[in-house]
């Protein structure tokens, strides 16, 4: 099981990054650097399979979220290098949530149930409807308001499942 963490903060640089000696995978992988409020910095390599919310082009000066496997293995370098597996460009009033649901669609760190509306979205990376029950899965959930309650409460505007 992918164990989601995530970092955020501020895009301060995006270049390209070589992934091997000859020109094959050229221009295909980028490195971006992220920089949070306390001025902690992290190297994100982003890959073609890296699934970027809805597609935004990002950019330098964009406030984003980052999320990569905990468990996977990183070189040990200053600024921390992770392959980020999903990144979020964020909004203003609009949540997103990275992680496992269970039977119940609570989030596996308990702090998230979901409460799924005739209205809420439920699609797969690809865009494609996603017919099956969403529960027991990797999911990219976004929502806004939620309920004071542990876990908070929240109908989503959208569901990803990450197959």
């Amino acid at each position: 099981m992918i164990n989601f963490v995530s970092f955020r903060g501020t895009i301060t640089m995006i270049s390209d990054f070589m992934i091997g000696q000859n020109d094959e995978g050229e221009g295909c992988y980028k490195i971006m650097s992220v920089e949070n409020e306390n001025g902690a910095l992290v190297n994100f390599v982003v890959s073609p399979s890296t699934y970027v919310v809805d597609q935004v082009m990002l950019a330098v000066g964009d406030q984003i979220t980052g999320y990569y496997d905990g468990n996977a293995p990183v070189p040990l370098i200053y600024p921390p290098q992770y392959r980020a597996l999903i990144i979020v460009k964020d909004y203003l009033y609009q949540n997103v949530k990275v992680d496992y649901f269970n039977s119940q669609l609570v989030s596996s760190d308990g702090f998230l149930q979901l409460n799924i509306s005739p209205y809420t979205q439920i699609v797969l990376t690809n865009g494609q409807a996603f017919t099956k029950n969403p529960a027991n899965r990797n999911l990219i959930v976004i929502y806004g308001p939620t309920t004071k309650s542990i876990p908070a409460q929240t109908t989503p505007y959208k569901i990803i499942v990450w197959c």
